[in-house]
């Protein structure tokens, strides 16, 4: 998600810190291990799985890696009508067969996840979803979740405003 300068003033969030982020993520590495699913490649959902599927893809000894780029959100509590796949895509053909592991930061209402776990299955992928937070509200449950939460939540990665020239 991109920064959300009013997400700061908003009731009822959840704040992840770098250090609370880390151990979220060797723990959730861990319920993948301990399911006995061994992906061969860990695919992020562009932007808000990039930094989780890292951090899995070394907690989990995973080398190969890509991103799907999806919209949706377009400000706090905002989307577009249904999420978009953007260009670059992913190299569909080096997917089929394999057992991928979709990571993304949290499962909100879920479509993004939904469209992107279809496509991939679509492709003849084993695919399996794992998310920082889960929304109760989400219209799929990720195969693997750290935390469920109904608050908004504040992202070490988007908590503070892009940098700029001279600042």
């Amino acid at each position: 998600m991109a920064y959300h300068a009013d997400a700061l003033e908003l009731e009822g969030k959840e704040i992840l810190t770098w250090e609370r982020f880390g151990e979220a993520t060797q723990e959730l590495a861990q319920s993948v291990v301990d399911s006995g699913f061994l992906p061969d490649i860990i695919i992020a959902v562009a932007r808000g799985g990039l930094l989780p599927a890292g951090a899995l893809s070394y907690a989990m000894g995973v080398k190969l890696s890509d991103a799907i780029n999806v919209e949706f959100y377009t400000d706090v509590h905002q989307t577009l009508p249904d999420p978009v796949l953007l260009a670059p895509m992913l190299d569909t053909e080096s997917i089929a067969g394999r057992k991928l592991l979709v990571v993304d930061d949290v499962a909100d209402s879920g479509r993004t996840l939904a469209l992107v776990l279809e496509l991939l299955r679509g492709l003849g992928a084993e695919a399996r979803s794992a998310v920082i937070y889960g929304k109760p509200r989400s219209v799929i449950r990720p195969d693997y979740l750290w935390k469920a939460t109904d608050d908004w939540i504040v992202f070490p990665w988007s908590a503070a405003p892009p940098v700029t020239a001279g600042a």
